[in-house]
């Protein structure tokens, strides 16, 4: 099970040995980094789901400035400004079929996409043109309409960054952003969105670092109070993944001094909270091996579980809820 709530990235474009061992003993998912899919993308998914046909895999692809498939060329889809700032519904759930017709066929399962983000801040270093726009409803409106491009093509998808990214001019990959605003604000226009893509079934909620003193002192990401907000007023009960547990902004938060520290830190932590699967990021960016990244994470985990400082029961609910996701996709 805890194997299962992990989700790593790897270096290269083939199935590493550790990677190969995990997965044989329960490892779920992992995430494809543009240097992965630099040589052979559809063979290394099938190698992949060789050893396990149900692994999923996934990928940050948007659209515009994110692309893992296209990295080297930019992307050849709008990104998410573009598609709200035409505001063709029509348009923006084709674009995301398309996108999702083309990740499938190199086998990937799921996109981390899309940003829900509603960008009211024209200082945004990190969302910017990701975001739909600064209007929550057209936010909303055309983040479902991808959503439902996505699953058209088979892939299950994730609303990211509760709970929202737009309102700040820090990037959460340098430090940790501060978001000063009221519980109503919150509610009126950040979380609009996210309560649309609940409502419109996407499968995976990836959770900020980002702080709201409103909520309490921690990074959303780690946050129960942000985990409730997400299951008992919105009433999300699939899987809520982080985003990346080795970004600086997190690393700062836990006080620690090393990449590797910072993550496994921050996976313990984000568990603890609520998250069901920890998102570890690019070993590639992070200069850090990529075994060692997952050992630790997920070591830390299980050492608390052991422990007891971390009921079993959350454990087996974060586990659970992976499978379920997994097998609603397979069924589909």
């Amino acid at each position: 099970m805890a194997n299962a709530v992990v989700m790593p990235g790897f270096t290269g474009t083939g199935v590493p040995d550790w990677l190969a061992r995990a997965i044989d003993e329960g490892l779920r998912s992992v995430l494809y980094f543009a240097p992965n899919l630099t040589a052979d993308p559809a063979g290394l998914s099938e190698r992949l789901h060789g050893l396990r046909p149900d692994l999923l895999i996934a990928s940050d692809e948007e659209g515009g400035t994110v692309t893992r498939l296209h990295a080297a060329a930019g992307s050849p889809y709008p990104g998410h400004g573009e598609l709200g700032a035409a505001d063709d519904l029509d348009r923006t759930r084709d674009v995301a079929e398309a996108m999702g017709r083309e990740l499938r066929s190199v086998g990937v399962d799921a996109a981390i996409a899309p940003v829900m983000d509603v960008n009211v801040d024209p200082a945004n270093p990190v969302i910017g043109p990701r975001s739909f726009g600064a209007d929550p409803h057209r936010v909303a409106a055309h983040g479902t309409a991808f959503i439902a491009g996505l699953r058209a093509a088979g892939l299950a998808t994730a609303a990211k960054h509760f709970p929202g990214h737009g309102d700040t001019r820090t990037d959460s990959h340098v430090a940790l952003p501060v978001i000063d605003i009221g519980m109503a604000t919150l509610r009126e226009r950040e979380l609009v969105p996210f309560a649309a893509a609940v409502e419109a079934g996407v499968d995976m909620v990836m959770a900020g670092h980002i702080r709201i003193p409103a909520l309490d002192g921690a990074p959303a990401s780690v946050s129960p109070r942000a985990y409730a907000l997400l299951r008992e007023e919105l009433g999300f009960d699939g899987v809520a993944i982080t985003d990346a547990l080795d970004m600086r902004g997190l690393a700062r938060h836990t006080g620690a001094d090393t990449v590797l520290e910072g993550t496994a830190r921050g996976a313990l932590a984000a568990f603890a909270a609520g998250a069901d699967l920890l998102c570890l990021g690019n070993p590639t960016t992070a200069g850090e091996d990529d075994e060692a990244l997952f050992t630790a994470s997920r070591d830390r985990v299980l050492a608390a579980v052991d422990s007891g400082d971390v009921p079993v029961a959350r454990l087996e609910q974060a586990a659970e809820r992976v499978e379920r996701l997994i097998a609603g996709r397979q069924r589909a």
